[in-house]
């Protein structure tokens, strides 16, 4: 059986991706020949489309004809352009609410039970909270100097993680905005890896006070260090030591259970996209997403600016109006916030997403809502707020990776699912990443970094249902420590970029 040479999303569609490099003079269909040479993922047009007509993929206008397009044109960011954001104020909620989803194979998993309340652990980490980024030296040597003497002697915990950023002082810490990285790094802090033990270093004389990150029954000289108050470097490094063991002898004597699936909690997060990302990679992520929520577990799905374009797609899917107004209002919100640094949703493209065939932000948008599924969105969270319900969430984040992930680990994702198409070594050192690629030259290319590949799909060999189904497994797999994805076994791990929106003084 031949291979497929497009793909085309929805029968309205009057454009269609190439699967591979397409030759001019190549016929991709019957009476669509290709005009000019073709890049793979990039837009072939197969009807003919006016200046100013639109142009359609996955049913939906992604722009504007800037010139005359003829049947076999080569589609790229120059020929369109963007229309106008839908209108979030007069969405309409809760018509597309389907309860009918993919049944799990399995219904529970081998996690840590969280001494803080909420969703499981999936690893046992000592996690370092810090309230300024003056301590990072200090801390670095001593988790150095942890790991080398003391990790071995506890071998139950999986690691120790200091929770360096780049907040602290010369902050706005009183203004409005100043209230997410607070509680991000208030969350973080309280992570259900971290085993129920809270390990602070402080410096003494910043914006971000120990108060501030921590509630006041929690701040004694068992759980935080001020290095100002210290007689010098070494007094330090034998504090930082010394508090770590104890924490690590109570860590050591923690066993996984058997949980239910109610009680894991996972993040999608996409990055480096391309035009198969919403072909492949996250309409299979979207159906091991249906199964987690429709065993019980809860799934959040993040990155406004890629979800923007799509966003009455999503209202369709809130279970209420209340949840609806909520999606509503941190949609203005982010509106708002890219408008004070006058630019707007048409910023959030790459390069490489332009390379790997990705015209403008509403494609980029209509592939990457694809990673939610169908599931109903039972609740809509601002950035780093932890979820109150169970199922499919919406957790308003930036699109930026590196900070998408820690306001997911903020809300407290146990694990994290990355669809990739260009490709991406990213990693997150609190909690494992699954990385899922769209094409198979991605696999090809990195065999010892992609964990699943969904461009098998593309290619006709696989469905979108078995390859969600790997994936589901795999998730399951990670998330008891049954396996290490390639990002946890080589240790790539990204800094924690903490979302401020707030000024910086």
């Amino acid at each position: 059986m031949s291979k497929p040479l497009f793909v085309k999303m929805k029968e309205e569609d009057n454009v269609a991706i190439a699967v591979d490099d397409i030759k001019a003079g190549q016929e991709i269909m019957p009476g669509v020949v290709a005009r000019h040479e073709i890049p793979q993922a990039h837009k072939i047009a197969i009807l003919d489309i006016e200046k100013g007509g639109p142009v359609i993929r996955y049913g939906v206008v992604l722009g504007y004809a800037t010139e005359s397009i003829k049947k076999g044109d080569w589609i790229n960011e120059y020929m369109l352009e963007l229309p106008e954001p839908p209108d979030v104020d007069h969405m309409v909620f809760s018509t597309n609410v389907v309860t009918d989803l993919p049944k799990p194979p399995v219904t529970t998993w081998e996690g840590y039970v969280n001494p803080w309340g909420g969703p499981g652990g999936t690893r046992n980490i000592l996690g370092i909270s810090t309230t300024v980024q003056c301590v990072t030296g200090v801390l670095n040597v001593a988790v150095e100097r942890m790991k080398r003497e003391l990790l071995h002697k506890y071998p139950n915990v999986d690691d120790i993680v200091p929770i360096n950023h780049a907040y602290g002082c010369g902050v706005a810490i009183n203004a409005p905005e100043a209230k997410v990285p607070i509680r991000a790094l208030r969350n973080l802090s309280k992570h259900p890896n971290f085993g129920g033990q809270l390990m602070v270093v402080a410096l003494g004389c910043e914006k971000f006070t120990v108060e501030m990150l921590c509630d006041s029954a929690d701040i004694n000289k068992d759980n935080v260090i001020i290095l100002q108050e210290k007689e010098g470097f070494e007094d330090m490094i034998v504090s930082l030591m010394e508090m770590a063991e104890k924490k690590l002898q109570i860590l050591n004597e923690r066993k996984r259970v058997t949980l239910p699936l109610s009680e894991l909690l996972i993040g999608m997060q996409c990055g480096g996209s391309d035009a198969f990302s919403g072909v492949t990679a996250n309409p299979a992520a979207g159906y091991a997403s249906d199964m987690l929520v429709k065993g019980g577990a809860t799934v959040l799905f993040s990155e406004v600016t890629e979800v923007r374009d799509g966003v009455y797609l999503l209202a369709e899917r809130c279970i209420n109006e209340e949840v609806g107004k909520k999606l509503a209002s941190e949609m203005k919100w982010y509106d708002h916030y890219l408008q004070e640094g006058e630019v707007d949703r048409s910023a959030n493209p790459t390069p490489g997403n332009k390379k790997g065939g990705l015209a403008n932000i509403v494609e980029k948008a209509m592939g990457s809502i694809a990673k939610s599924g169908t599931s109903p969105i039972v609740e809509v969270l601002s950035p780093a707020e932890k979820p109150s319900k169970k199922g499919l969430i919406y957790a308003a984040t930036p699109a930026s990776d590196i900070v998408c992930g820690p306001c997911q680990l903020s809300s407290g994702i146990g694990l994290q699912v990355f669809m990739t198409g260009r490709g991406t070594p990213y990693g997150l050192a609190i909690a494992p990443v699954i990385k899922v690629c769209s094409r198979n030259d991605m696999k090809a290319q990195w065999q010892d970094l992609i964990d699943i590949n969904a461009g098998t799909i593309a290619s006709g060999d696989s469905t979108i249902e078995e390859i969600g189904t790997q994936l589901f497994h795999e998730i399951i797999d990670v998330a008891s420590g049954r396996k290490q994805t390639w990002a946890e076994k080589y240790r790539l791990y990204n800094d924690l970029c903490i979302f401020n929106p707030a000024p910086i003084t």
